[in-house]
């Protein structure tokens, strides 16, 4: 009598098992994808801004997640949380997601990445905007960050002296330039550090004016005023554009003219911007995020540094103020607003 194979209390006859080898050298079973959230519940990704509601540039953060697959509503959920240009409010913010037990974080600034950080030392978090993240003691290194954070700088070691040139480029007559800062920003107070290195090089001279709250700026335009500065240099972190408008009328008001790090207030009146492209690094972070759902750990993902930079001149406000830009600067414009 043939013997029989009993699996499970089920009998497999000889001539089964041969065919089930058969089977296996013809189709080899794939080998499995890790997922990082159960099969059959959407992806929930938690969101940190430390501004206001609309979206605007955060936009493009959503499209790229619909290019990559994902539809909210069926294989994917966001949550929103933003702080409303109130830094205190972050960690609050940070703690509500972590309880959620949101898959990925995308953190927006070095505030929020910092927050979410202290929330969850597990959940993996993407970052963008954020100026130093090895100095800031986010991640171990760019190229191997290690821990649960990776995501996107968006400065390079030598932007602070390249915005100076431009500076000097296209208002050759400039000495004297007011720089306002938020003080509790750790990345902005980098890169002051690193323009009062570079001032000298480009000869100006350079007034520094910290801000903590939007209650500071008034004493700031006095001291801009009466120092009798030539240029307005905005170091414009979220606590900056949430007063966006203020600052762009004492500017117009006082006939001075702001330079900026990014484009939405050279759209609203600034003269010019230097910087890398905001959309870009959100779609940019989308990818990050993609990858990890799929079951990459975010300590195995390098931190990018911006490639695309974007260098934007309002002409309309050039020519409010008598100012002539340079046929030169224009021409590397990546885009001129007339």
């Amino acid at each position: 009598m043939q013997s029989t194979v009993h699996a499970e209390g089920i009998g497999v006859g000889p001539t089964i098992i041969k065919f089930a080898i058969i089977l296996a050298i013809l189709f080899p079973v794939a080998p499995r994808v890790t997922e990082a959230q159960p099969a059959g519940r959407p992806a929930l990704v938690g969101v940190l801004y430390p501004g206001r509601q609309p979206l605007g540039p955060l936009e493009a953060f959503r499209q790229e997640l619909r290019e990559l697959g994902y539809v909210e509503g069926q294989n994917l959920a966001i949550e929103w949380r933003f702080a409303d240009g109130t830094n205190e409010r972050l960690p609050h913010l940070a703690s509500e997601l972590a309880r959620l037990k949101v898959d990925v974080i995308f953190a927006i600034n070095t505030q929020a990445a910092k927050a979410a950080k202290n929330a969850s030392g597990t959940i993996p978090i993407v970052i963008a905007r954020v100026a130093y993240p090895v100095r800031s003691g986010l991640v171990a290194s760019l190229g191997r960050p290690g821990g649960n954070i990776t995501g996107l700088s968006s400065i390079t070691e030598e932007l602070s002296a390249k915005r100076l040139q431009l500076l000097n480029e296209a208002l050759p007559k400039v000495a004297r330039v007011a720089v306002i800062w938020n003080a509790a920003n750790p990345g902005a107070a980098i890169v002051v550090s690193e323009m009062k290195s570079a001032g000298p090089k480009f000869g100006l001279h350079l007034q520094m004016l910290p801000i903590r709250s939007g209650s500071d700026l008034p004493a700031a335009f006095e001291a801009a005023t009466t120092g009798r500065v030539d240029v307005v240099f905005l170091l414009d972190d979220v606590l900056i554009t949430s007063h966006k408008e203020q600052v762009l009328h004492w500017a117009a008001k006082a006939r001075l003219p702001l330079i900026s790090l990014y484009r939405e207030l050279v759209e609203g009146g600034a003269l010019m911007a230097y910087g890398p492209s905001v959309p870009e690094m959100y779609r940019r972070a989308a990818y990050f995020v993609d990858k990890i759902l799929k079951g990459t750990h975010p300590g195995d993902l390098p931190v990018e540094q911006p490639t695309k930079f974007e260098l934007v001149i309002n002409l309309r406000t050039a020519k409010a103020l008598g100012l002539t830009i340079p046929p030169s600067v224009l021409l590397r414009a990546t885009e001129v607003m007339d």
